[in-house]
């Protein structure tokens, strides 16, 4: 039994904790004077949007800050080490799979374009135009473009984006698989079908005015610690905090922010959540529909004493409907229904009820806790019915807000990168194009693999990110991208989706967010990201490129589209070489462009309107809709209770850790160092299987698909979590996660309810 790598969790998020990890990185980096000048330009007017979260900035007014995942993500960018030609010609690419994704990342950063050379299992280096005219070949050689697969990360441009799927679309075909498919599809789908709009409708400012924030399935300490910020400044206001998450998270607990001197001198911190209710894996819509039948009771014991309304008469008699069929719905959801699927106490419910009755403006955030599951879009819309019931749409201090995680997957999905565009996008690009608009539906993720596994797709490109790591189901992933006959990754780093290559594979190093983009004149180039609130701003990198081989990303899809389809259409070369002009193209085709290139010069950016905020419902009713479906039939953790020693499973990330990213081996704020290897678990739980912590554990997949899917060798840390639930990194536990168990509508893994079982190593 080794327990070593168990210690003391911070006290709270933030404080000096953050600051030495800071300070580490940088170090880490190798350039730790120039990362630091880099992050005093970060989410500046003048310098860069930082890579490191979505969290939005202000539409007015100053945010000189930035937090500990932003100084990792420009430390890991900036940093001295370099992954040249000499580091692939050193080993085989057998030999570099057997490394983690962290040891292989801190080998640093790309240099040169390479080819897999399958007679050596090398990657060997190539020249650009030679790169570009075998892919350009390859793909014109498909005898459908609807072989080919064009993945995006939400760290792409708006710039980068736009160009992406306009060369896609000219070749032929809307085959966009997004990570947006893997994380707020759900998001998108239900408020588009609540409110008429895919994105949340809050603005930062919002947060000023709001006297209740609900935060539903989130860890902000980890995922967009800024957000904390905005939190403890509520809090400290009296803004109540309610919290519903199924793990006990020292970021919704207390946070000493690190940029407050008088705090940090102190040692002092502020208190974050009002209420932390702990609901179990999938238990979340049973949780709000409480809720909602609490303020639904409290409204009829209001009109029964002649009190005042609890329930907002006007929006919901003037803006909404399907009112009557939801009331109807919670009134036949029985109190013993929804405290056995949320695994909380009627009491516990009624008690956050009550923050939301006595609270006039009210935000109701969430992430990827709601979205990662089987019934995500049916709990979204839930969310929304609960916060039309006092009207908490469209006005100042109150809204819905789903915080994305890349720092521009918002921005993506706005400027044309879905695999299932809207018919109004298509005309516009077709008008201004002059060509022909492939109009099918293309695949998304899932769809994606699956056509990589039966062969109907062929081949692969990937605009950033790390696929194979992203996805579900990794054995199957790896098995897909290796049986392709083409498959290209744009990077900075080198990861593991490099070493599953096809009949022929390339690595195009690009230009990261922090480095200067310069064109033919040596004028430097700004780009443009869109954040959570809606607010698009430039960007501009500072740092000198870490190769002069390195292009930029709109560089390479230029580079791509000319050999692939010619410049008949478009001139590529003239919009790699000025941004502006691309620009202009966006500001034709998506409304809300207007004067593009002027508004994103001042300071701050602008804002895209969004029309729910301002209660102009772009729904088939034309009002806000109301949904009003049962809970569902069955959760992850009631399937779960019925099996001996099944247990229900979430991944999140770990502290040191950016989506795939791994900077490090701590995750201080839960207490483990040094380690990736592990299974949360409830103390009793624990002893019910007579278990300790530190002993050894292998995780079972209780899919019902007949393929065997085992994480080996992980370690047991006791942890407040609910009974019967376990948590875990990823991408290390991503093996578990089937394809075949995907959300209701929105076809996005189920990466937070997975249905496993434990098998002791002491005891195999």
């Amino acid at each position: 039994m080794d327990t070593k790598f168990i210690g003391k969790k911070s006290s709270a998020a933030g404080g000096w904790g953050a600051l030495k990890s800071c300070g580490k990185q940088l170090l880490q980096s190798g350039v730790p004077v120039s990362g630091a000048r880099a992050m005093l330009k970060a989410n500046q007017p003048d310098g860069f949007d930082c890579p490191g979260c979505a969290w939005g900035d202000p539409e007015h007014g100053s945010s000189f800050e930035f937090c500990e995942n932003g100084v990792k993500a420009v430390a890991w960018e900036a940093t001295e080490k370099r992954a040249t030609p000499a580091f692939f010609a050193a080993r085989t690419v057998s030999e570099l799979r057997k490394l983690s994704d962290y040891e292989l990342e801190l080998n640093g950063r790309l240099t040169h374009p390479m080819r897999y050379d399958a007679a050596s299992d090398r990657y060997l280096p190539v020249a650009w135009e030679d790169a570009f005219a075998e892919i350009g070949s390859i793909l014109k050689g498909l005898d459908n473009p609807n072989r080919a697969e064009f993945y995006t990360s939400g760290r792409a441009s708006n710039e980068a984006a736009f160009l992406y799927q306009l060369f896609v679309r000219i070749y032929g075909t809307n085959n966009f698989p997004d990570c947006s498919n893997m994380c707020h599809e759900a998001s998108g789908i239900a408020m588009r079908q609540a409110i008429g709009v895919g994105k949340g409708t809050v603005l930062l400012e919002d947060f000023e005015e709001a006297d209740a924030i609900f935060v539903i399935g989130q860890n902000p300490g980890t995922n967009h610690p800024r957000m904390l910020g905005d939190l403890r400044r509520a809090a400290m206001r009296g803004a109540r905090i309610v919290v519903l998450n199924p793990f006990r998270e020292r970021g919704l607990e207390r946070f000493s922010d690190p940029q407050d001197k008088i705090e940090m001198l102190r040692g002092g911190s502020t208190d974050i959540a009002s209420l932390y209710l702990q609901p179990q894996l999938g238990g979340d819509m049973a949780a709000v529909r409480g809720m909602a039948k609490a303020v639904l009771a409290a409204e009829d014991a209001a009109v029964a004493a002649g009190l005042q309304p609890v329930l907002d008469h006007a929006f919901l008699a003037e803006e909404c409907t399907g009112f009557a069929e939801y009331r109807a719905a919670v009134e036949a959801t029985a109190w013993a229904d929804i405290e056995d699927q949320s695994g909380l106490r009627r009491r516990d419910i009624e008690q956050a009820a009550d923050v939301y009755i006595r609270a006039e403006r009210v935000i109701c955030t969430w992430a990827m806790g709601v979205t990662q599951h089987l019934h995500s879009v049916a709990t979204i819309r839930e969310i929304a019915n609960f916060m039309f019931l006092r009207g908490n749409i469209g006005k100042p201090g109150a809204g819905l807000c789903p915080v994305r995680g890349h720092s521009n997957v918002q921005g993506d999905r706005t400027v044309g990168i879905n695999e299932k565009p809207s018919e109004n996008f298509l005309y516009a690009l077709e008008k201004h194009f002059r060509f022909s608009v492939p109009r099918d539906h293309g695949h998304n993720v899932l769809a994606a693999i699956g056509a990589m596994l039966d062969g109907s797709a062929e081949a692969f490109i990937g605009l950033g990110g790390n696929f194979a790591r992203a996805t579900p189901d990794s054995a199957l992933v790896e098995k897909a991208l290796r049986r392709l006959k083409l498959t290209v990754h744009i990077a900075t780093k080198p990861n593991h989706s490099h070493l599953m290559p096809g009949e022929a594979s390339f690595i195009l190093p690009c230009l990261g967010r922090t480095e200067m983009d310069l064109n033919s004149a040596g004028n430097s180039q700004l780009v443009s990201v869109e954040d959570s609130m809606s607010m698009v701003h430039g960007s501009a990198g500072i740092n000198r490129p870490a190769s002069p081989h390195l292009l930029s990303e709109v560089a390479i899809i230029a580079g791509l589209a000319q050999a692939t389809v010619g410049s008949s259409v478009v001139d590529w070369a003239e919009l790699a070489d000025d941004y502006d002009r691309i620009r202009d193209h966006i500001e034709a085709t998506i409304p809300g462009f207007e004067n593009y290139n002027a508004r994103l010069r001042k300071p701050r950016g602008f804002h895209l309107r969004n029309a729910a905020a301002h209660r102009e419902w772009e729904t088939p009713a034309g009002r806000a809709s109301f949904s009003f479906q049962p809970l569902p039939e069955e959760t992850v953790h009631q399937r779960a209770r019925r099996g001996e020693g099944r247990f229900a499973l979430q991944t999140f990330r770990s502290h040191d850790q950016y989506n795939t990213t791994v900077y490090g081996l701590d995750d201080r704020y839960r207490g483990v160092y040094g380690e990736r290897q592990v299974i949360f678990i409830h103390p009793a739980d624990l002893k019910a299987m007579n278990a300790e912590a530190g002993d050894g554990v292998d995780v079972i997949g209780e899919h019902d698909d007949g393929i065997e899917r085992v994480a080996r060798d992980f370690r047991f840390v006791p942890y407040d979590i609910p009974r019967g639930s376990i948590a875990g990194y990823y991408p290390e536990l991503n093996v578990l996660v089937p394809l075949g168990s995907a959300g209701e509508e929105s076809d996005t893994p189920t990466s937070k309810s997975i249905m496993v079982s434990l098998r002791r190593r002491d005891a195999a």
